[in-house]
């Protein structure tokens, strides 16, 4: 069995690492390479970067920030945000990305995802999916997909988009409950059970961690890595500490 990630997470916005409530009301939350160097050092597995304002404003996601992370870090970097084509992906890889997440350009072109697998390998494509609490019939999860930072509600159900992406090429899921996001009250443990069903790619949960217990119940829900922001920011939790407290709670961490 293999060990569950613990990933802080970097929304990126100017440069300043951000941190809100559902991907609104942004507040600073300091220096991407000062905290990643930090995290790094606390045994963090992985770091997510994702440079929230990218895709709304049309742009490429700041490869300069990503050279800054790969020259401080040692661990691996997924990175999100602004990727519309292959291109983006090349150019974030060779900036010292190991992985490219992929959102709203994936939804509205599928391909891209196989396109990105062929180039660069199923271990470097990820698919990010923000998905929302939906009670449609076109949505049999019970989860719709978001894109654009959530300001889209594509009416696309979840668990088959997930299951998509996997065909398409997709080695990984990001997932986001939209509803959860920066609330702290814990991970949608439907949301991840739904894709647990759906697709047998490694999970990483993301959305409304405040405590490893949150953690854990994502873990036993289906979730391989679990990823959160505001608790490291804030230094209410330490990685270390988290792993620590994970591993009474019977949870394999890396240590």
């Amino acid at each position: 069995m293999l060990t569950v990630r613990v990933i802080p997470c970097l929304d990126v916005d100017a440069g300043r690492v951000v941190k809100g409530v559902r991907f609104a009301g942004l507040e600073d939350r300091g220096d991407p390479t000062e905290l990643a160097t930090a995290y790094d050092a606390q045994g963090a597995d992985e770091l997510v970067f994702l440079d929230v304002s990218a895709t709304p404003e049309g742009r490429e996601t700041a490869a300069p920030t990503v050279e800054r992370l790969r020259a401080n870090v040692s661990i691996p970097i997924t990175v999100g945000g602004g990727v519309r084509a292959a291109a983006d992906a090349r150019r974030l890889l060779e900036s010292g990305a190991d992985k490219v997440a992929l959102n709203t350009a994936a939804v509205e072109r599928p391909e891209l995802l196989g396109d990105l697998a062929s180039r660069f390998g199923t271990q470097c494509t990820v698919i990010a999916i923000d998905a929302a609490a939906c009670d449609r019939p076109a949505c049999p999860s019970g989860y719709e997909v978001v894109t654009r930072s959530g300001a889209c509600r594509t009416g696309l159900d979840a668990a088959r988009w997930a299951t998509r992406a996997e065909g398409e090429g997709a080695g990984e899921v990001l997932l986001t409950g939209f509803d959860r996001d920066g609330t702290r009250a814990g991970y949608d443990l439907g949301l991840i059970a739904a894709i647990r069903r759906a697709v047998d790619l490694p999970i990483v949960a993301s959305g409304g961690a405040s405590t490893p217990e949150h953690m854990a119940e994502a873990v036993a829900a289906g979730a391989d890595a679990v990823l959160a922001a505001s608790i490291f920011h804030e230094r209410e939790w330490t990685v270390g500490d988290v792993k620590q407290r994970l591993a009474a709670l019977g949870v394999e961490v890396r240590r």
